[in-house]
């Protein structure tokens, strides 16, 4: 029995069954082999305004050799982290684990003090990555079906996959699995997740939606919903037999279709009167589905 190793509510050290085919980044408590706990990407908020980069290597280099980074810091030329925020990539995951025993814990948030040239110890808010955030199993009893399962984009950052998990149950029921997208060399969240129903009712009125809002403690956002789209599915129309059996590269997300076509089924199905407005997606990288014009040859 692949599932046998999970138990409900809780991922175990092995990883839990691979999503048949979505699923080479699918499914993975990473780092577990490892004795790894922690991406070794760690985000710092509430930063004094006038702190540069090399002050905030300063005061966190007692942990170990970092790098600091922010978003579109190369572009900017900015000596600053122009929104208060910055991420922590430690060169060893053992330095965060030094970094969270250093912290103040305030409720579930950590602090560090932290001096720019104006303001001393300030208290910072530090938020670390738990690789075991990143996979919930609700129903082990259940197959993963990657064709009843959604891919959610923008999903934002300190969300873990028990928190996506039960905001899309209350809303839909019938989730089965939870996993939040992380990169493959920092384990840490790219910002998009996959979730796995157990009943076809439940992904159609998950993409029929087309967007959720999620609530979460301090989070409250309206994040994208849509079919989760393989890249290795015969065509469900001939099988194969009229594209020489390559894998069909068009994915129909309207609710009367919930298909895989080539190129000649999708053009020969939807040619038919209600459909000719049906807009295909494919699969593109990072997982992420997209719709494509379609162009009648």
């Amino acid at each position: 029995d692949p599932t046998s190793h999970l138990v409900d509510g809780q991922v175990m050290a092995a990883p839990p069954p691979p999503l048949s085919s979505p699923s080479r980044s699918s499914p993975h408590s990473q780092g577990s082999e490892t004795g790894e706990r922690f991406s070794r990407k760690v985000f710092v908020g509430g930063l004094p305004p006038d702190i540069d980069e090399d002050e905030i290597t300063a005061s966190f280099r007692r942990f170990g050799p970092l790098v600091v980074d922010w978003p579109h810091k190369a572009e900017s030329k900015s000596y600053f982290p122009p929104k208060g925020y910055a991420f922590l990539l430690f060169q060893d995951e053992s330095s965060v684990q030094q970094l969270i025993d250093a912290c103040i814990q305030d409720e579930d948030k950590l602090y560090l003090c932290v001096s720019s040239p104006t303001i001393k110890d300030k208290p910072v808010q530090i938020r670390p990555w738990r690789l075991s955030d990143a996979d919930f199993v609700l129903d082990a009893s259940m197959p993963l079906d990657p064709r009843k399962t959604v891919f959610v984009g923008g999903v934002p950052r300190p969300l873990k996959a028990v928190e996506l998990a039960m905001i899309m149950d209350r809303l839909y029921g019938g989730v089965c699995y939870a996993g939040i997208d992380t990169d493959p060399e920092l384990k840490y969240p790219k910002g998009a997740g996959r979730v796995a129903f157990s009943n076809q009712q439940s992904y159609i009125a998950a993409i029929s939606a087309r967007f959720v809002q999620l609530q979460h403690g301090d989070i409250d956002k309206r994040v994208e919903v849509k079919p989760y789209v393989l890249d290795d599915q015969m065509c469900d129309e001939c099988q194969g037999q009229r594209c020489g059996g390559k894998f069909a590269p068009f994915f129909c997300a309207n609710v009367t279709c919930l298909q895989y076509y080539c190129e000649h089924c999708w053009a020969t199905i939807h040619s038919r009167p209600g459909r000719e407005f049906h807009k295909p997606l494919v699969k593109e990288g990072a997982d992420r589905p997209r719709a494509v014009p379609f162009r009648w040859c």
